[in-house]
């Protein structure tokens, strides 16, 4: 089968950095699907994968953790699905990634796919889905309906994460939502995503939020630069607030965190894969929630960039795109 993957931890720039392969068609496990691949989007994650954890000597390693596509087999205890079916998911980010003509996943971490959207379309929501649901309602532990009275800042409102984050808690809470963006474009499309107001990240965000009229916040997801805007952060917060952290934060001073009784929550879509958790299977079943308030109409594809047919040159189009922080919105490819 086609695939695209790597053997060496190479810059973007680099020709060889990603590489099309032919390899061996993967057989589904136990409880795995095995799915013919129609279209991915690409995350921050295949970019710091591609560039930090090297293949075993004389392998490739093959990154994508979103993807869309049809069923082609089941594994022997696969209950919820059968071959023909259409879904989406995030794969584990302990096994073989998606950036192949055919791809196995557990079906506990898979979705029916939104019928109202295309594959790309589709294809742009699964791994940020996850991450913004379980950032919010799992970490931050807002229950759905609630946050009445209470606020949420999104640092990095523009951003895959941000994107359907804003939606999720505009459409299944009460909370007033204020996302963070530097450019007019990216400001308007974090406006038309359902954010109450729009504040500038490039300014110290204590005081962009007192310029534009606002409260200290309940709860801050720090989405991009962290650590860049961590004091901000904490001044940013009521007393007893909460942040939710997904980027890599190195050398934190939690200490920092004390005198306003403040908590902090990692939030990684790949744990429940990586370590089998009793509640794995949560991630199927809020995928198909998802599904459920796409087809509505309460919930938008965040596809931003098309790069074309799943291929090398393209992906590292996609990696080159990813790495420049100017993109808007999910990075997509489709088909083989």
């Amino acid at each position: 089968m086609k695939a695209i993957g790597y053997r060496q931890n190479l810059p973007v720039d680099q020709p060889h950095a990603l590489e099309d392969l032919e390899l061996p068609a993967p057989q589904p496990g136990a409880r795995d699907l095995l799915v013919r691949v129609k279209a991915v989007s690409v995350n921050p994650v295949d970019t710091k994968v591609r560039r930090n954890t090297a293949p075993p000597a004389g392998q490739a390693k093959v990154l994508g953790w979103d993807a869309v596509g049809i069923v082609e087999a089941i594994g022997a205890d696969v209950t919820g699905f059968k071959a023909g079916d259409r879904v989406f998911y995030a794969g584990s980010i302990t096994r073989p990634g998606a950036n192949s003509e055919l791809h196995v996943v557990d079906e506990r971490i898979a979705a029916r796919a939104p019928a109202s959207l295309e594959d790309a379309q589709a294809a742009a929501l699964p791994l940020t889905a996850i991450t913004a649901w379980e950032l919010l309602f799992d970490r931050l532990r807002v229950p759905q309906g609630g946050g009445a009275g209470q606020s949420l800042l999104i640092v990095g409102g523009a951003g895959g994460v941000g994107s359907i984050l804003i939606q999720l808690a505009r459409q299944l809470t009460q909370l007033k939502v204020i996302a963070t963006a530097s450019r007019p474009e990216t400001q308007a499309w974090c406006r038309e995503l359902g954010a109450h107001a729009v504040i500038d990240h490039s300014q110290p965000l204590a005081q962009a939020l007192k310029d534009g009229g606002h409260d200290a916040v309940d709860f801050v997801a720090a989405l991009t630069q962290t650590g860049q805007h961590y004091a901000q952060i904490i001044e940013s917060l009521k007393p007893q607030g909460a942040i939710g952290v997904i980027d890599d934060m190195a050398g934190v001073d939690v200490m920092a965190l004390k005198s306003k009784a403040l908590s902090l929550h990692w939030e990684l879509m790949f744990t429940r894969s990586m370590f089998g958790t009793p509640d794995m299977d949560e991630q199927g079943k809020l995928l198909a929630q998802v599904a459920q308030l796409v087809d509505a109409g309460r919930i938008r594809t965040t596809a931003g960039t098309h790069c074309g047919t799943i291929n090398a040159a393209n992906l590292l189009k996609a990696h080159a795109f990813i790495e420049s922080g100017k993109a808007q919105g999910k990075v997509v490819l489709e088909g083989f």
